[in-house]
């Protein structure tokens, strides 16, 4: 099948890519489609030599070194120097920080993506610091100051995958669609404080980033091995950090191994408890009522801020907001095997696109609470269509491919607009780009909540009087 795939700008200078796993494979050929540029001065950092061959086919030199933080101002500053103003680094790297290289290439006027506030090695797991300063929300506020500290200047896209970064596109749509089906009329908010208003007046309590993967392949999962359809190293890390939430006003229970921040936003709590143990109630179209673990993400944090209504500190309104993982069915054997032998398996493998029989990333948003009860917009894409519409890629690969290229364009086309999150850039522009790429993206209400259908624990404590409380979707 011919399709027709746009040219959405010149990237004027050196590209560099810092990590080539399974997303930087799969973001190569979005680059290749989708921007005019010289082929010769696009690069790859990752100290993997595996990718040697498969770069070289394509034309793009492979500088086999890993990032680190005695090199990487000599390193990046060597490939742009004298192109002040050009360039694009794309970094979708691991145990790389990426504060620190943002703030180089605004230094450099370089521009800069990224798909998750990353930190040096080390951080995840550090006992000797306190469980609040190995938070997402310690890194994201790191970012927050340096935004305030230095505003404007060289765009610096934070945190642009699928998750964070385009469900919370998609919950700019979602609102707008329930706006139009509750009858309140086509909505079209400006800014921050409308858009909160917006999810205000609609009555959203909160927001579950809802997830199931279905993806499976032959071959059974070994004992020893984690597998998954995208990073390992990703999905450990957030799996022993605590389990972050954004806090909504609605909420009358505070859980007793809650925790808040002292300083920064105040839009989020944390959990006495690894996110990989943690697990709660949410929905999703195909399975309809599922377990989700509550991995600490970035947008559960962003989300909850950005449309909070009044003081911080005492605000009149904020969504409650978290993920709700389902991951493929062999990562939660490999996570359940983790934690229960209490040793990361030596051997990782990420299912990649030849391997894949069947299933979908099903990846949207569920806006809970509302007259209608609950809504879900996402992406339902399947490996059959990601086959058809990119290579070298799974489903997964494909969301967060394609969210990056969205970010890249947002990024050409606003080149001096400071360090940005998702929440803050143009939606419509945003998955316009990015849509071609999701398979169906659908809306589907659902009569469901947490309280439906469930097999309680003999002593369990829940609230009958408002069915989305977090002491009811909480599961463990």
């Amino acid at each position: 099948m011919s399709r027709y795939w746009p040219e959405y700008g010149i990237i004027a200078g050196p590209i560099v890519m810092i990590g080539f796993g399974s997303i930087g494979r799969g973001m190569l050929p979005l680059i290749e489609r989708h921007f005019s540029y010289d082929h010769g001065r696009m690069c790859v950092i990752d100290p993997e030599a595996e990718h040697r061959t498969f770069l070289r086919q394509r034309g793009v030199r492979l500088i086999e070194q890993a990032i680190t933080r005695d090199n990487y101002r000599t390193l990046l500053g060597g490939l742009f120097e004298g192109e002040a103003g050009r360039g694009f680094v794309v970094n979708v790297s691991v145990d790389t920080d990426s504060l620190d290289v943002m703030k180089l290439c605004r230094e450099l006027r370089v521009l800069y993506i990224d798909t998750v506030v990353e930190p040096w090695p080390g951080f995840y797991f550090n006992s000797d610091q306190p469980l609040a300063a190995r938070t997402n929300y310690a890194l994201r506020e790191k970012v927050r100051t340096e935004k305030a500290a230095n505003p404007g200047g060289s765009t610096a896209v934070s945190c642009c995958g699928a998750n964070p970064g385009m469900v919370s596109w998609f919950v700019k749509e979602a609102l707008q669609n329930l706006s139009r089906d509750l009858g309140h009329g086509a909505a079209s908010p400006r800014s921050r404080e409308d858009w909160a208003t917006l999810m205000h007046d609609l009555g959203v309590k909160g927001v579950h980033i809802a997830e199931r993967d279905t993806q499976y392949v032959h071959t059974p999962k070994p004992i020893g091995t984690f597998v998954n359809t995208w990073s390992v190293e990703g999905f450990l890390a957030e799996s022993f950090q605590p389990a972050e939430l954004g806090w909504g006003t609605h909420e009358k229970w505070f859980p007793d191994n809650g925790r808040r921040h002292e300083v920064g936003c105040q839009a989020a709590i944390y959990l006495d408890s690894p996110g990989g143990l943690t697990r709660v109630h949410s929905w999703c179209p195909t399975p309809g009522a599922q377990y989700g673990f509550l991995v600490t993400h970035n947008e559960a944090i962003s989300i909850s801020d950005y449309f909070t209504l009044g003081d911080p500190a005492d605000p009149e309104y904020r969504p409650t907001c978290h993920y709700a993982y389902h991951p493929c069915n062999d990562a939660v054997l490999s996570l359940h095997e983790t934690f229960g032998s209490g040793v990361v398996q030596s051997t990782h493998r990420i299912i990649d696109e030849t391997e894949v029989i069947g299933g979908i990333d099903e990846l949207g948003v569920l806006l809970y609470g509302h007259a209608k009860n609950a809504y879900w917009y996402g992406s339902r894409l399947s490996m059959a269509e990601t086959r058809e519409l990119a290579p070298y890629q799974n489903a997964t690969g494909l969301q967060v491919t394609s969210a990056i290229l969205a970010g890249m364009v947002w990024a050409l086309e606003n080149p001096q607009a400071g360090i940005v999150e998702t929440e803050e850039m143009d939606h419509e522009r945003c998955l316009a780009i990015q849509k071609p790429y999701l398979g169906p993206v659908e809306g589907h209400y659902t009569d469901w909540h947490p309280l439906a259908n469930r097999w309680s624990k003999f002593d369990e404590e829940i609230d009958e009087s408002d069915p989305w409380q977090f002491i009811n979707v909480l599961a463990s």
